[in-house]
């Protein structure tokens, strides 16, 4: 039985359900704006793959899927579409056989240098709407939220 002094709960007012709103909306944005979902048939699992790779040179699909902050089968679904379609490599690394270094194939690089700078101003006409300072307040913010929202570190 909910305790009758605690405020009701309102969905509406949820901060979790605020942010997945939000992070929906600006995700939809920048898929229209920058083309990666209608012109190269990307999924969002799949563009952030692109650009974490692009980003981090030849990482490990672990290392992508915590880069990401995505489930590993989600990430595991984006390198296989990717590597089938030939926009990413995948190789054996070298000093430990189990696991696969991620990198972008030639096509993969095209991919990824049409639609970086696209979804850049799409971000910036978003961020158009805030002054400096509030973006500045929301990108630290953001970054508080989601450093209190991390798991503890391995044994500590």
């Amino acid at each position: 039985m909910a305790d009758p002094g605690a405020p009701a709960f309102v969905l509406a007012d949820f901060l979790p359900y605020q942010l997945s709103l939000a992070a929906n909306a600006v995700s939809r944005a920048v898929a229209e704006g920058s083309g990666y979902a209608a012109r190269f048939g990307l999924s969002a699992a799949e563009w952030r793959v692109l650009a974490h790779v692009a980003a981090a040179g030849t990482p490990s699909q672990a290392e992508v899927a915590s880069l990401a902050a995505m489930d590993k089968m989600t990430i595991s679904r984006a390198v296989t579409s990717l590597g089938t379609r030939r926009l990413l490599d995948r190789r054996r690394d070298p000093g430990d056989r189990r696991t696969l270094r991620l990198s972008l194939t030639e096509e993969g690089a095209r991919v990824h240098d049409h639609v970086a700078p696209r979804a850049l101003a799409v971000e910036a006409r978003l961020l158009a709407a805030l002054s400096d300072d509030e973006a500045a307040t929301l990108r630290r913010a953001l970054a508080t939220l989601a450093g209190l929202s991390a798991p503890p570190a391995a044994g500590g």
